[in-house]
């Protein structure tokens, strides 16, 4: 069965973005093989927030060309034919997707949204970037709920002081613990 992976950038104090959702303050690392990381997905998931700030890259958008669902209530499908819009239950269409063949699933953001598919217990990865800086405030990795139990693969520090972070999902449990 495919893997659906959360991979994030995150502040060391635990932000995906800053206060007015931006990423400017993301450590540049020339050594992080983004190509052969994009090659071990076929789909990428993403909420729409996520979806707008990738389009805005224009012809940097490393999106293009892949398969990609947005989950959201305000997009119309017949707005953005490239990609599959999901306006319902992104539960379920993430869960059809898992059961179908293909490579892993990239969970791409944002937080909302990954809250969401671990209240579904839709995730089965977290693999985070670690920037080397605290932003004090801003979009969090997971917002309140349930505390969700990881179990450690592997870690490895880049030079440019980058803590790349992979977990395995062991357990969902109550917000206390």
């Amino acid at each position: 069965m495919r893997r659906v992976r959360y991979g994030v950038a995150a502040s060391l104090d635990g932000f995906i973005a800053d206060k007015a959702g931006g990423y400017d303050w993301l450590t540049d690392d020339p050594t992080i093989d983004f190509e052969a990381l994009f090659a071990e997905f076929d789909l990428f998931v993403m909420g729409r927030k996520t979806f707008e700030v990738a389009q805005s890259q224009g012809d940097q958008n490393p999106l293009q060309g892949m398969k990609v669902i947005v989950a959201s209530t305000t997009m119309r499908q017949a707005d953005f034919p490239g990609v599959q819009v999901v306006n319902t239950s992104i539960e379920e269409v993430v869960r059809k997707c898992k059961g179908m063949p293909g490579k892993d699933i990239w969970l791409y953001g944002g937080g909302t949204l990954a809250r969401t598919l671990f209240d579904a217990q839709l995730v089965d990865t977290v693999e985070i970037g670690l920037m080397p800086i605290m932003l004090g405030g801003g979009i969090p990795v997971l917002p309140e709920g349930s505390a969700v139990r990881l179990s450690l693969i592997s870690a490895r520090c880049m030079p440019s002081g980058i803590q790349m972070l992979n977990y395995s999902v062991i357990q969902l449990g109550t917000a206390e613990g």
